[in-house]
């Protein structure tokens, strides 16, 4: 079973948010490879049996700037048979509430991918319970690979 996170992060919350899935993943004795999204590319997800994908939101909904070319390049690509999951810090003081997680995992889906879980959405930094939350969600993601 391999696994990669890719992820976006500008002030450290979804990096913390990241940080603490991966903890989790690797509680389970799985294996993680974790990217920056400036330094992935899209094609390199088929190569994977399972991927994590973050990124905060936006402006009002948007994806990050330094994700639309990663978001773009997931057009050319086929996520049959792989499991994805999706996460982000977000800001309940704009309308659309970590809306680029929902973005994430819609494209994932497009592409064929399966989206077991609900997106994990947290409020800005997490907080010492939502760090315990975001290592369980990564307990449950590498337990639904097997």
């Amino acid at each position: 079973m391999s696994i990669l996170m890719v992820y976006a992060s500008m002030t450290g919350n979804t990096q913390e948010i990241a940080e603490a899935i991966a903890e989790g993943i690797r509680s389970t004795g799985a294996e993680l490879e974790i990217k920056e999204v400036m330094d992935a590319n899209a094609k390199e997800l088929e190569a994977y049996d399972g991927i994590l994908l973050g990124a905060y939101t936006w402006g009002d909904g948007e994806l990050p700037d330094e994700c639309l070319d990663f978001y773009e390049e997931m057009d050319n690509i086929d996520l049959s048979g792989k499991k994805v999951v999706a996460f982000g810090s977000c800001d309940s003081a704009y309308e659309h509430v970590g809306a680029a997680v929902d973005i994430l995992l819609k494209k994932a889906s497009e592409r064929g991918a399966e989206t077991p879980m609900e997106g994990l959405k947290i409020e800005l930094s997490p907080t010492a319970k939502e760090v315990e939350t975001c290592k369980a969600f990564g307990v449950s993601f590498a337990e639904l690979l097997g």
